[in-house]
């Protein structure tokens, strides 16, 4: 479905390249108007902002905007598991997803990295896609109203998300967060003598995939 990549690349890092192709994003979001019940029209604040702003300008904005702001996570599991175990126990389920469909995940990103999910649901049929999408739009939809308080035309696109999703979103318990004395317990202090702020999320594998979010390629309008 084209609808979800081109959502995929709109929340990737700004690049010249694929913002270049805006005008083929936008064909491939009217062809399936249809399906995506005119999401052109909901994005036009964020296409608006993404044609209008100079490159540098847009790139530091989105990373005050995602990257320095936790509360926008581009990463599913952290709204819900925070730094716990089960964000890992829950991204190898997601990679298993991947692997059973064929899909390679990106070793520049882990497996809940909100672009590369959208990438995957693109390559589906629409009814997988959305029962997928159903399973993830509880954190999409809080993402999307945290950026909508805060102003960002971003919101706009788990908007759409979130009005496409065969599943009414609910609202998310606050992430757990890792007591001091429970992370020394396990892990104790660093080699320096640190003090473990968090308890740190296991290690998961992630395979071949040669685009991230900064090297994003065009979704071809035909």
């Amino acid at each position: 479905m084209k609808t979800f990549k081109a959502i995929s690349l709109l929340l990737c890092y700004p690049e010249s390249e694929w913002l270049a192709a805006l005008p083929e994003l936008e064909n491939a979001l009217e062809a399936e108007a249809a399906f995506n019940v005119g999401a052109s029209a909901r994005l036009a604040p964020l296409l608006t902002l993404l044609r209008q702003s100079d490159l540098i300008a847009l790139q530091e904005n989105y990373v005050a905007t995602f990257d320095r702001n936790p509360s926008h996570s581009l990463h599913l599991f952290e709204h819900i598991h925070g730094e716990s175990r089960d964000r890992g126990s829950a991204m190898i389920d997601l990679l298993e997803e991947y692997w059973k469909r064929d899909f390679d995940a990106s070793a520049a990103e882990l497996p809940d990295y909100v672009p590369l999910f959208l990438e995957f649901l693109s390559l589906l049929s629409a009814a997988e896609a959305l029962e997928l999408l159903g399973d993830a739009v509880h954190v999409l939809a809080t993402i999307g109203r945290k950026l909508d308080a805060n102003g960002s035309p971003y919101a706009t696109a788990f908007q759409v998300l979130e009005a496409l999703s065969p599943v009414a979103a609910q609202e998310l318990a606050e992430p757990p967060v890792r007591d001091m004395d429970e992370a020394m317990e396990l892990f104790g202090p660093s080699l320096d003598g640190a003090e473990p702020l968090l308890n740190p999320v296991p290690q998961v594998a992630v395979v071949r995939m040669p685009t991230s979010r900064r090297q994003a390629n065009v979704v071809p309008t035909h």
